[in-house]
């Protein structure tokens, strides 16, 4: 059984903050941090069915809303899909979505698990931690959003091996330290 939903999302806040921000993993998370613009959303889902009605639900409003109030989306799966390759799978799910919804082009859907491992790694590797979190989590991002930034960052498609090299760095202990909670 899950936390409430208070501590998933504070714990969720805290893997943001501290690793994808603070490792800076991510150039576009901070901007967004900052001015409040991250919808956290914690679905009580368990079902693939229901999951995809609660990202139907959040794609569509964060394809409604004003960006300036909601630029992003966090759907913080705390109880369900906790297998990764089940949770890789309903990604599938995600695409189908956007298209019927007409929001390819317009939305995405990134990924982020406990188990995440890219191909061609070993599970323990520690270059999949750079999309490790402590839930399954689709995270939806407006593709506007994604080039506002790309146009100002330097060398944006070096981002992944610049990740992969700070985790090679900071190794399976640093990561649990920059994790810790006590800090």
């Amino acid at each position: 059984m899950h936390p409430d939903i208070e501590d998933v999302a504070r714990v969720t806040q805290h893997w943001l903050t501290r690793a994808v921000i603070g490792l800076n993993l991510c150039p576009f998370a901070k901007r967004v941090h900052v001015k409040r613009q991250v919808r956290y959303v914690v679905s009580a889902a368990t079902e693939e069915a229901d999951i995809a009605a609660d990202l139907e639900a959040e794609l569509r409003l964060l394809a409604d809303a004003d960006p300036q109030d909601i630029d992003t989306t966090l759907l913080i799966l705390p109880d369900g899909l906790a297998d990764f390759y089940e949770f890789n799978d309903f990604l599938d799910t995600g695409d189908r979505l956007l298209k019927r919804l007409r929001l390819r082009g317009v939305l995405q859907v990134a990924s982020f698990h406990p188990d995440y491992q890219f191909a061609d790694t070993a599970p323990d590797d520690i270059e999949n931690y750079t999309n490790r979190a402590p839930f399954p989590i689709l995270h939806l991002l407006r593709e506007d959003s994604i080039e506002e930034v790309l146009e100002t960052y330097p060398d944006p498609d070096g981002i992944y091996e610049r990740n992969q090299e700070t985790m090679r760095r900071l190794g399976l202990e640093g990561w649990r330290a920059v994790m810790r909670e006590d800090d």
